[in-house]
């Protein structure tokens, strides 16, 4: 058995499977292993991340795998979140709030199932400007997270509540995602979000909570 091929294959399985991650059993049943030797592999795989300074890790969080980045690699981390040049939202991140805001609460798998590609970079965006978060956890098999908007969304968008967002006209399904997603872009008034903005945004709603 190829060991180092599998372990290859799980560090791309669990980069596919995003903060979900996977248990085990999953990782056995997809790989056809036993459960137990998928849960060594692994582990091995942990190991041979730490031991190489690798910028990811392997992460065991409610009984599944995750991969994660460093704790120590934090302040870089941040710094890539505020650069000017990465501050606006992307056509991708601007698309996928327009489904978390319509379709509210709703999984990841669910949004990429819309969109039709991997969310998890517009998602994680999109958490980290604070318009959409974890909501709770679906009743589904793996208990998959949902995610909706923030008050922040409502008040950057000028919107007393979610019933206030433009009703689309049209129903086909890929016509609805684009016209959403135009209204919302609309919302912006022709212009694109920065983290400045959304810094301010963040402070005044910290001043508003201490009131």
């Amino acid at each position: 058995m190829d060991y180092p091929k599998l372990k290859s294959i799980i560090e791309g399985l669990l980069f596919m499977a995003g903060d979900e991650g996977l248990n085990p059993k999953q990782l056995a049943d997809i790989l056809e292993l036993d459960a137990g030797l998928a849960a060594e592999l692994v582990r091995e795989l942990k190991e041979d991340l730490d031991r190489e300074g690798r910028g990811v890790q392997v992460a065991e969080v409610a009984r599944a795998f995750r991969l994660t980045t460093r704790p120590e690699h934090a302040p870089y981390f941040e710094r890539m979140a505020y650069t000017p040049t990465r501050s606006a939202l992307s056509q991708a991140a601007l698309e996928t709030l327009s489904i978390v805001a319509y379709r509210q609460p709703i999984t990841r798998v669910e949004i990429e199932e819309i969109r039709g590609v991997k969310s998890d970079r517009a998602i994680q965006s999109l958490i980290s400007k604070d318009l959409i978060e974890e909501t709770g956890r679906a009743e589904q098999i793996g208990r998959p997270i949902l995610y909706g908007t923030t008050k922040a969304f409502l008040d950057y968008f000028g919107l007393p509540g979610l019933d206030a967002l433009p009703e689309p006209e049209s129903v086909d399904p890929e016509e609805l995602l684009n016209e959403q997603t135009q209204m919302l872009f609309e919302k912006l008034d022709g212009r694109q979000m920065t983290i400045d903005e959304v810094e301010a945004l963040q402070e005044r709603l910290g001043a508003q909570h201490e009131e």
